[in-house]
C-alpha cells in the first residue's frame, strides 16, 4: 500500500520514527516530495534554529534510506487542484504523482474527502492508521514501539513510558495499545 506522508506527520520525530519503522517492517510504502521535506525543514527551523539543521541531516538520511519514496510533482497538475488551503495543493499533487492509496495527515480539514476521492485517494490520520496496522496488518507493532521507545530513552537520557511518549506526539490510541501490550513497566 502506497502512502503519502504529509510534513505534519514527518515532524515530530517520534511520529516519523513510528511510521518509518512500520514501513521498514513492510507495513506500507512511504512517499513524499521535495516540497514536503522542505516544509518539514522549515517547520523544524521555526521551532528551533538548531532543529532546522538537524532536520536537514535527517532528511538526507531519509532520502538515502528510502530512495524510491521520492515523487516528482508536476506544477501544471498543482495549478488544476483546488483545496481549502492553496499551499497544500503540492501535497495532493505528490499523492497523485506517487499513485498513493492514502494521504496520511493531521490536517483533515485541509484535505476534503470528496476532493481526494476524485483521485482515488483516502485521507487518514496517523493514530488510526497505525492502530489498523497493529490490529490487521503484517507488522509487529510491539517491535516498532520498543525500537522507538529505546531511541527516545537514548536521546533523552531518561526513562520514557510508551503511552505518554506517543500521546505527546499525537498517537494516543497507539500509546494505550502498546502500554497494554508491554505491561505496567513500559
Amino acid at each position: 500500500m502506497r502512502v503519502l506522508l504529509d510534513a505534519c506527520i514527518i515532524f515530530p520525530t517520534v511520529m516519523r520514527e513510528m511510521l518509518m519503522e512500520t514501513a521498514a517492517l513492510g507495513g506500507f510504502t512511504p512517499l513524499w516530495s521535495n516540497e514536503i521535506l522542505e516544509e518539514w525543514r522549515h517547520a523544524a527551523g521555526r521551532a528551533d534554529f538548531e532543529m532546522g539543521g538537524i532536520a536537514g541531516v535527517e532528511i538526507a538520511l531519509l532520502k538515502a534510506s528510502w530512495p524510491d519514496a521520492m515523487v516528482q510533482t508536476n506544477p501544471e497538475v498543482i495549478e488544476t487542484l483546488s483545496l481549502p488551503d492553496r499551499n497544500d495543493r503540492h501535497v495532493l499533487a505528490a499523492a497523485i504523482a506517487g499513485e498513493a492509496e492514502f494521504l496520511l495527515t493531521k490536517n483533515l480539514k485541509d484535505f476534503p474527502t470528496k476532493t481526494l476521492a476524485r483521485h482515488d485517494i483516502i485521507r487518514r490520520e496517523p493514530d488510526g492508521f497505525l492502530m489498523e496496522l497493529a490490529q490487521n496488518g503484517p507488522v509487529d507493532m510491539l517491535e516498532v514501539g520498543r525500537k522507538v521507545q529505546a531511541r527516545a530513552v537514548k536521546a533523552s537520557g531518561r526513562p520514557q513510558l510508551i503511552r505518554p511518549l506517543l500521546k505527546r506526539t499525537g498517537l494516543p490510541r497507539m500509546g494505550k495499545f502498546l502500554e497494554a501490550a508491554f505491561g505496567e513497566e513500559s
